[in-house]
């Protein structure tokens, strides 16, 4: 049985999913409940995972996969589908990391999604990434995450974050980013009025905003891998 907060979820979700084949964002799914923090949106997609109804998958960043619907949501021929980010056409269903032509990117040490850190630790070794969630034409590296400040995006202390290496980034992107040249951090970038904000996912962390030029930005997230 489903609160009515869970079920009207699940609905814009699937609802969302079958028009555009991309999920709603956090912010979109607050709106549309009415919530006023995303830490509810957090706690409702936690229920519905833990009675059944979804599933978050572990080698995709931010990926949910429907499992069922309940019976007065249920339609004939109802395939269940993979959320995935923000692309645009995401497999119908999971593919098996040994299936995804695996390939090996520079591991680079450890990133704070938290408070900033002194810059990188270095690591000495390489991570098999799946193909899926490398872009063509980019350098890729991944880097162990510290802390709790991006948990409602999907980003737990301990995953591994795939960073596609770039300098520039669109608003609302997540990224790395070296602020005042030496400390390094996992956050969502927004731009305005010559000021960078790196906007947390956890209400407990405030928003930090800077001068443009104090702010570089060293990658955009493209995937994440999860070891259980």
């Amino acid at each position: 049985m489903l609160t009515k907060k869970q079920l009207e979820l699940l609905e814009f979700i699937h609802a969302r999913l079958q028009r555009d084949g991309v999920p709603p964002s956090f912010d979109e799914m607050k709106d549309q409940l009415d919530l006023r923090s995303k830490s509810g949106i957090h706690r409702l997609i936690t229920a519905l995972e833990e009675r059944g109804f979804i599933r978050r998958l572990p080698h995709r960043a931010r990926a949910i996969e429907i499992v069922k619907l309940p019976d007065a949501m249920e339609t004939g021929g109802f395939v269940p589908r993979v959320i995935e980010g923000d692309k645009v056409d995401p497999p119908a269903t999971a593919m098996p990391v040994e299936a995804t032509n695996a390939t090996d990117v520079p591991f680079v040490g450890r990133i704070a999604a938290g408070v900033p850190i002194e810059a990188l630790e270095q690591g000495p070794s390489n991570v098999a990434v799946p193909g899926m969630m490398l872009e063509k034409g980019g350098n890729h590296y991944a880097l162990e995450v510290k802390g709790d400040s991006m948990i409602e995006a999907g980003i737990n202390d301990g995953d591994i974050v795939v960073i596609r290496e770039q300098k520039t980034a669109e608003n609302g992107d997540i990224v790395v980013a070296l602020v005042d040249g030496h400390e390094a951090t996992l956050k969502r970038l927004r731009r305005k009025n010559g000021m960078i904000a790196l906007e947390a996912a956890n209400p407990a962390y405030e928003t930090r905003v800077f001068p443009d030029d104090q702010v570089r930005v060293q990658g955009r997230l493209v995937g994440l891998i999860r070891s259980y």
